[in-house]
């Protein structure tokens, strides 16, 4: 669905909006999906627009070490990625939602930052990070 066009003139972007709202809807799970123009104003937008290898691609360069790590030794890293993200870079209420000492959490952090090469107190790289999570 778009935003109401309040004139004529403003269908065609009316039509491109539904369009772009059309191709969100379609990456969500469920027998019937919608999406508006209230979608349109997030990165949701600008995921569905991205090319399924694209996408793919992004995340594999992001994450594969962190997913190799876990994978290899039981570990939860991309599981405390989320988290970290989640509770926006709060050491405390992080810790504390995994049931972890703040100490393993500064661990693990510090962790995936060696196996990627990326400085979580960044914003740019929890950006990256979040959006690649997103792709999953």
């Amino acid at each position: 669905m778009s935003a109401p066009a309040a004139e004529v003139g403003g269908l065609r972007g009316a039509l491109e909006e539904a369009r772009h709202a059309r191709r969100i809807a379609e990456t969500r799970v469920g027998r019937v999906t919608a999406a508006g123009p209230e979608q349109l104003a997030s990165h949701v937008l600008l995921l569905a627009a991205v090319p399924d290898e694209i996408r793919r691609a992004f995340r594999e360069r992001l994450l594969s070490r962190v997913i190799a790590y876990d994978l290899e030794h039981q570990a939860d890293l991309v599981d405390t990625l989320e988290a970290f993200l989640r509770y926006d870079g709060s050491w405390t209420r992080c810790a504390s939602a995994l049931h972890v000492h703040v100490n393993t959490l500064r661990y693990r952090i510090r962790r995936i930052e060696e196996l990627t090469g990326r400085d979580l107190a960044r914003l740019d790289d929890r950006v990256d990070f979040y959006l690649a999570l997103e792709l999953a």
